[in-house]
């Protein structure tokens, strides 16, 4: 197809997901468990919006002429990488599809995609819907399966030309150790976080507790970028605990297709107990449970939103990444301090500091090691923003331009340039 049909194919597959809203979101609610209204409001026009941004780029995706040290023209091409292979998680997995899928038909490449066990709906939903805005048969192909046999496959075909994958940090070393044994297939990595939310001593308490309960709770705390440490200025700590306390405690918390419900249940049984888990690991190591800590309700994967304070840094729920919605609340002085304990952990992928001062926002941002800073705000997303981590939080990035080129291949054209007869 020329890039410009390729434009019109992705522009007129936005149209159709939001002329399908509502089926895609209640797909995405049922299979995921997160509130439909999130789906609904958030999602699913996030997903069409990705899809219209990557649109306008397929037709803007060129090569240059370069001058050489000689009678030489030279091109360099930008080409099609090939057939990619891609691997969604389970917690936004229409978002993740439009991320993924985006730029890789943008940049005219066929695509396996495998979705997760636990939530393969919406991206079949989906991909007919592309096939109606008219994508050519075979050129995109959704496999539902598991990660041992469908993912294992996938990662090690030789036919794979490259490799995307979000999810845990663990599963990214497996698809690193795959990719290389096979065909040393490139590969792009949006993996685990353990982000920080840091409120310093100038920030608006009230403001500040709201967009730290958002940034932990949100999707039921099933987020890579979640603010899962929560660090908080001594000054202003014992405020913040107890008007985190009370924040959590009228969060609506059931059934997600009721309307204002905030948290619906964890993916499944698995998560379940592991959250639970780490609640007991919070209280066995000293931190102060403040609220919650507990299943909510006899039926369903349902967790109470929970806060612990008196969290330190070598705890394992300051450590590890849960998953889940517990809150854990830390105490620090200044912002050498906060910054020297910020850092050094295997992650790196988002942060938030909220703050009055412009200049100690610019200063914290610097110095994060993080692949996103968010001032005073959190979860601030948009096509053109590019997403992804340092050290094990993953490698490359996803969304803007910066992931066009996981899916192109740069080539040099080299010919000789003879003297015209006539000069």
């Amino acid at each position: 197809m020329t890039a410009y049909e390729r434009c019109r194919v992705l522009l007129r597959f936005a149209d159709l997901i939001e002329q399908h809203n509502d089926e895609i979101a209640a797909l995405e609610s049922w299979d995921g468990g997160k509130p439909l209204e999130q789906s609904a409001g958030a999602e699913v026009p996030m997903a069409a919006r990705c899809m219209r941004y990557y649109a306008g780029w397929a037709d803007k995706i060129h090569g240059m002429v370069v001058p050489a040290d000689g009678p030489h023209h030279v091109q360099v091409l930008r080409e099609p990488i090939g057939v990619a292979g891609q691997i969604i998680p389970w917690n936004f997995p229409l978002l993740m599809f439009a991320w993924k899928v985006g730029p890789a038909l943008a940049c005219g490449n066929a695509v396996v995609l495998k979705t997760a066990e636990q939530t393969p709906l919406s991206a079949l939903y989906v991909a007919s819907l592309l096939h109606e805005a008219g994508l050519p048969e075979g050129v995109l192909n959704v496999v539902p399966g598991f990660g041992p046999t469908a993912g294992a496959a996938l990662c090690s075909h030789m036919g794979v030309d490259k490799l995307a994958f979000t999810g845990s940090t663990g599963t990214g070393k497996i698809i690193l150790e795959l990719a290389a044994r096979s065909n040393l297939k490139p590969v792009t990595l949006e993996l685990g976080g353990k982000s920080p939310f840091i409120v310093m001593d100038d920030a608006d308490v009230d403001q500040a507790v709201e967009l730290a309960h958002r940034a932990i709770f949100f999707n039921q705390g099933q987020c890579c970028c979640a603010g899962s440490r929560t660090f908080v200025h001594e000054s202003v700590y014992d405020e913040f605990v107890e008007k985190s306390k009370a924040r959590a405690q009228r969060r609506v918390v059931g059934d997600p297709f009721k309307k204002g419900v905030e948290q619906g249940p964890q993916i499944d049984g698995q998560q379940f107990k592991k959250i639970l888990g780490y609640v007991k690991s919070g209280v066995d190591s000293g931190a102060t449970l403040v609220t919650g800590g507990d299943r909510l309700g006899s039926r369903g994967f349902y967790v109470q939103p929970t806060v612990f304070a008196d969290v330190e840094d070598e705890m394992k729920i300051a450590k590890e990444e849960i998953f889940g919605p517990i809150q854990s609340i830390l105490k620090f002085r200044d912002v050498g301090e906060v910054v020297r304990r910020a850092n050094p952990t295997q992650y790196g992928l988002a942060a938030g500091v909220f703050t009055g001062s412009l200049d100690t926002a610019n200063a914290v941002a610097r110095a994060l090691r993080v692949g996103t800073v968010w001032v005073n705000c959190y979860d601030v997303f948009d096509a053109a923003i590019p997403f992804g981590g340092y050290k094990m939080s993953g490698v490359g990035r996803e969304k803007g331009p910066y992931s066009l080129g996981n899916y192109l291949q740069t080539k040099a054209v080299v010919a000789p340039l003879r003297d015209p007869a006539w000069l």
